[in-house]
């Protein structure tokens, strides 16, 4: 059984539709300070989206992994558009040139939460069916809630739709624990009770006014979700990530922080 701790582009840029050519600093960063591995968004893939060989030469020049390609959906029916298949499948065969690398899946946030249940039960429609085509094609995808003020998956009754919903035996979860505490709920408690079907693991630190802070300036018991991980026998990533104000000024100095949270504790 091994953990292993990588990084989110996310803390470089949060927006998951703004592109930006910053995979190599982003590789750099995260392997000089001590990581193993990285989560990419991919709207951050640049030179490399169509070239997935020339990314892992990259990667493997720097002794790290890509972990997870974070691929985000909207999903507006309960059977996904001939647009997002193609866009799924695009990145289910992209993901295959990496040994163990996950296909993490977060819903794109709505303009509101109207008709809240019928759009939750549509986008879990919609994931289980991506993930079922992933899981014929050996990869392991894994479902992202999120917690800004019009996701469809934020609070506890949400979350309780999406584990009714999800279909395990195709697509697993993805724990965030910054967004679980933001969501008025305890990361500890949520991700304990789940542990049969985590996939992937994100951290960032949020206080219990839900406010965003630095790695272990925040709420969440990080030590104990972690001793929770390895006695049920989790093998795989925690991927650590911030969004904090600093982040917009210094990213490169907030994960090589991250990093001595990460080894400290």
């Amino acid at each position: 059984m091994t953990i292993k701790f990588g990084c989110h582009t996310s803390t470089w840029v949060l927006d998951y539709d703004k592109e930006v050519d910053c995979i190599d600093q982003i590789i750099d960063t995260v392997s000089d300070a001590g990581f193993e591995g990285v989560d990419v968004q991919v709207a951050l893939l640049g030179k490399y989206k169509h070239d997935p060989q020339r990314l892992k030469e990259r990667l493997d020049s720097k002794g790290i992994e890509l972990a997870a390609l974070t691929v985000p959906f909207t999903w507006l029916s309960d059977k996904e558009s001939e647009e997002e298949k193609a866009r799924a499948d695009f990145y289910i065969e992209y993901v295959k040139h990496f040994p163990n690398a996950k296909l993490n899946v977060p819903s794109r946030v709505g303009p509101n939460r109207d008709n809240l249940l019928k759009r939750q039960k549509e986008i879990i429609s919609c994931a289980n069916a991506l993930g079922k085509r992933a899981y014929e094609n050996g990869v392991v995808a894994s479902f992202h809630p999120a917690s800004p003020a019009t996701s469809y998956f934020r609070t506890e009754s949400d979350y309780n739709v999406l584990f009714e919903e999800l279909d395990r035996r195709y697509i697993g979860y993805t724990p965030d624990a910054g967004h679980i505490t933001a969501g008025g709920m305890n990361a500890a408690e949520i991700i304990r009770q789940n542990l049969p079907i985590i996939k992937h693991v994100h951290f960032k630190d949020c206080s219990n006014n839900l406010s965003w802070r630095k790695m272990g300036e925040g709420d969440i018991d990080f030590p104990t979700i972690v001793r929770d991980l390895v006695d049920y026998g989790y093998d795989g990533w925690i991927m650590v990530e911030e969004e904090t104000p600093e982040t917009a000024v210094d990213p490169d100095k907030v994960i090589y922080n991250v990093y001595k949270y990460v080894e400290k504790i």
